[in-house]
């Protein structure tokens, strides 16, 4: 803040400066361009590329469908998608036919030299289902990389990858460039899957959000001793029925929680 007083600047001292040298103000510490939304410039940006593309891709997608494109020819789509849409430079962020111990994932994406993900692409009209999760699964155990994706051009799914024994895969979102969402909304997810933005890690507190309240998060949380009691207490509060913990795990075991939440 400036000094409204007309002061002179007050004398600091901090680590590395010398004693009874002016502390630069605040405000003309250079700060990172920010876009009327509140964003940083990059990321605005970045969105605004993103949300265009899946606009611009639309008829090319459906186009593509219509005519039951090959794998080839989807791939092609995937590529300039990934160039324009999400910002990924052909030659230097993309290998394809990246060799995984003598078979082939469609694509190794690298930013700053570092393999950062495994995509796989089926054929414009194929359903993605978990033999292909399992495909490119097994590509990024072998290479130790966290991120998947499956795609058929239209569909994007992304997967997180824990690594140990059995390794456990999680989705982090899922979205069809044809679906009923607006572009906007398209955009806001496929965003963490662009360069600037897997290049900052911001995917992972994506997925950290998504596992914390994930089926099988919630259904551990909702049969701890802590909350177990306190629903006891409150069914004795409002029934005047005392019913015993263990009882009331078994019946939520049994009658409420669906059988994903007790994996």
């Amino acid at each position: 803040m400036s000094d409204q007083l007309g002061n002179q600047p007050t004398v600091v001292e901090t680590e590395g400066a010398l004693a009874g040298e002016p502390a630069v103000p605040p405000h003309t510490i250079p700060k990172s361009p920010r876009s009327a939304g509140g964003r940083p410039k990059w990321e605005a940006e970045a969105r605004e590329r993103v949300r265009s593309s899946v606009k611009r891709f639309a008829k090319p997608l459906a186009d593509l469908i219509e005519r039951d494109a090959n794998e080839g020819d989807t791939r092609l789509l995937v590529t300039d998608f990934l160039s324009d849409g999400l910002g990924y430079d052909k030659y230097e962020n993309l290998t394809t036919e990246y060799e995984v111990k003598g078979d082939f994932a469609d694509y190794g994406v690298r930013i700053d030299k570092q393999l950062v993900a495994f995509i796989e692409v089926k054929r414009c009209t194929t359903k993605l289902n978990v033999r292909h999760l399992r495909q490119v699964q097994m590509y990024a155990v072998n290479e130790g990389v966290e991120w998947l994706v499956l795609t058929n051009a239209a569909q994007w799914q992304v997967y997180h990858l824990t690594g140990g024994l059995p390794v456990v895969v999680d989705l982090a979102f899922d979205v069809d460039l044809l679906g009923d969402e607006t572009p906007t909304q398209k955009a806001d997810q496929l965003f963490y899957l662009s360069k600037e933005s897997l290049k900052r890690r911001q995917i992972d507190e994506l997925w950290k959000a998504k596992a914390a309240t994930s089926p099988r998060s919630l259904g551990k949380v909702l049969s701890t001793p802590t909350v177990l009691d306190a629903v006891r207490k409150e069914l004795r509060r409002s029934t005047g029925q005392n019913i015993e913990v263990a009882e009331l795990e078994r019946l939520l075991r049994e009658t409420v929680l669906r059988p994903e939440c007790l994996e």
